[in-house]
C-alpha cells in the first residue's frame, strides 16, 4: 500500500516554516538542502541559492515534505488543507494556538457535531489547516 505524504511549496519561506513546524508538531527535521551545492544550483539565480530545494520533517509516523519553488513558479496555495490528527482537547488547542499566532483564522478551534474541538485556519506561511481532536463530540466542552 502506497503512503501519502504532503509536499508544500513556498516562496522562500521553507526554512523558516520547516523548523516552525518542527516545533509547533514535537517533529524532526532530517533534511533542508539549498539550491546552493546541488546538481540544479545553475538553473536558480544567484539570490535564490539559500533557498530550500527540499525540506523533510517527521512527527511521529506522519512526513512533511516541501522546498521553496524556483523563479516564476510560486502560486498561493489554495484547494487543499494540511490535516492534523491529536487525541486530546489540551493539545488540539495548542496546537491550533501555535499555527494560528500571526496567521488568519478561518474556522474558530471548537466543538463540533464530530469532536470535542476542531477549526481551520491559514498559518503565517499561507498553508491551510484543519486541527481535529479524535473522539466524539460529548467528550468534551
Amino acid at each position: 500500500m502506497p503512503q501519502l505524504d504532503t509536499y508544500l511549496l513556498f516562496d522562500g519561506q521553507c526554512e523558516e516554516a520547516f523548523k516552525f513546524y518542527a516545533q509547533v508538531l514535537g517533529g524532526k527535521i532530517d533534511a533542508i538542502i539549498p539550491f546552493e551545492g546541488s546538481p540544479v544550483e545553475s538553473t536558480v539565480p544567484a539570490e535564490y541559492k539559500k533557498r530550500v530545494l527540499h525540506a523533510h520533517l517527521t512527527a511521529g509516523k506522519s512526513v512533511l515534505m516541501g522546498s521553496d519553488c524556483p523563479p516564476g513558479h510560486f502560486q498561493k496555495p489554495q484547494g487543499f488543507s494540511v490535516s492534523i490528527q491529536v487525541k486530546d482537547v489540551a493539545e488540539a488547542d495548542r496546537v491550533f494556538d501555535a499555527l494560528a499566532d500571526k496567521g488568519n483564522i478561518t474556522m474558530p478551534i471548537q466543538k463540533t457535531f464530530w469532536s470535542p474541538r476542531f477549526g481551520m485556519l491559514v498559518d503565517r506561511f499561507g498553508i491551510p489547516w484543519m486541527v481535529n481532536c479524535e473522539g466524539a463530540a460529548q467528550a468534551a466542552s
